[in-house]
């Protein structure tokens, strides 16, 4: 063996040997500006409410909601996603409580629009499901079938009320067609031009959404398959993608993160958009659970997820470890 033949003559592990050399030459980093926190807010409360199946997770006050934004701003934190949940007697067939001015979600917008202002992007969830008295995202025919135009008028409504609230950004995430396209019209009609749409563009019917059933209080009936795209389908997310784009996306999603990497990296590699992923309520679960049986290390359990996310192609990551992982980097 002579000097200059050594054998392997590639040795990829001189980059690999401490942590000060595997910090310099990583491919992919988090930063706190990846990170937008989902919570939820509920009406009727005076404490926050735990969620059992989110550890650590909790149905916020309005005043406990306020608190969580101010923290998650001062971790650097760059966005929060809204969700409301109403009293139960407050629900109906037209989930009238997610347009009403005074409805929890707009009382909500405008508390963390006073409390925080611009430091934070406001996001709100634009659906029915969380004020349907049937727990579908939109309103129901005569045959007791999601009726795809008369949900998307509701869906106007909501884009209005959210918008005059003080949201910078909804999410509408009902999967319906030309969602995206009525929201638009209804935002620039009534002179929220400004406000941003985050497209749910490839939303996926998944068995990992359980825990997030128990944190918007759900009466849902049935299942939501026939608009939720089927789990084996995959260019069905590309002609998804291309039509909200069309339509007037300013930034596009796919929820769930973890099982549906290869349809974010290639949504990721297709367009000049943001392109965000929703790490959700049962990919959370699945960390907390197997962390506590003491089966996995929590804390690289979640740092590792989220890289893989990150990885993936995600510019943003909506992640219920938001404020946590970002206090950390």
């Amino acid at each position: 063996m002579t000097k200059y033949g050594s054998f392997p003559g590639a040795r990829p592990r001189r980059l690999r040997t401490t942590p000060a050399m595997r910090r310099m030459v990583a491919e992919h980093r988090l930063h706190p500006a990846d990170l937008i926190l989902p919570a939820f807010v509920r009406e009727g409360i005076s404490a926050p409410v735990p969620i059992s199946a989110m550890p650590g997770v909790v149905q916020h006050t309005r005043d406990t909601l306020r608190k969580a934004a101010v923290e998650a701003v001062e971790a650097g934190v760059a966005g929060i996603m809204l969700f409301g949940v109403p009293e139960d007697d407050k629900k109906d067939a037209l989930g009238t409580a997610g347009t009403d001015p005074d409805g929890i979600l707009q009382l909500a917008i405008r508390d963390v629009r006073a409390e925080v202002g611009d430091d934070l992007v406001i996001m709100s969830d634009l659906c029915l499901d969380e004020y349907t008295d049937h727990g579908h995202c939109g309103v129901l025919d005569a045959d007791g079938r999601v009726d795809n135009d008369a949900t998307l008028e509701r869906y106007a409504e909501m884009a209005q009320v959210q918008a005059d609230a003080g949201v910078h950004t909804v999410g509408p995430s009902g999967m319906m067609d030309g969602q995206i396209g009525v929201v638009r019209d209804a935002l620039d009609q009534t002179g929220h031009e400004d406000v941003s749409i985050l497209a749910y563009t490839a939303k996926y019917s998944s068995a990992f959404y359980g825990p997030f059933r128990e944190a918007v209080g759900s009466s849902l009936q049935g299942d939501r398959k026939t608009y939720q795209q089927d789990p084996a389908n995959f260019r069905e997310s590309l002609r998804e993608l291309a039509l909200d784009l069309d339509e007037g996306a300013d930034m596009v999603m796919v929820k769930p993160a973890m099982p549906y990497l290869d349809v974010l990296a290639k949504i990721a590699d297709s367009v000049d958009v943001p392109v965000a992923a929703y790490q959700i309520s049962g990919e959370y679960a699945m960390i907390e659970a197997a962390a506590e049986k003491g089966w996995i290390d929590r804390d690289k359990a979640i740092l590792e997820a989220l890289t893989g996310i990150k990885r993936a192609g995600a510019d943003m990551i909506l992640t219920y470890w938001a404020t946590e992982v970002a206090q950390g980097l």
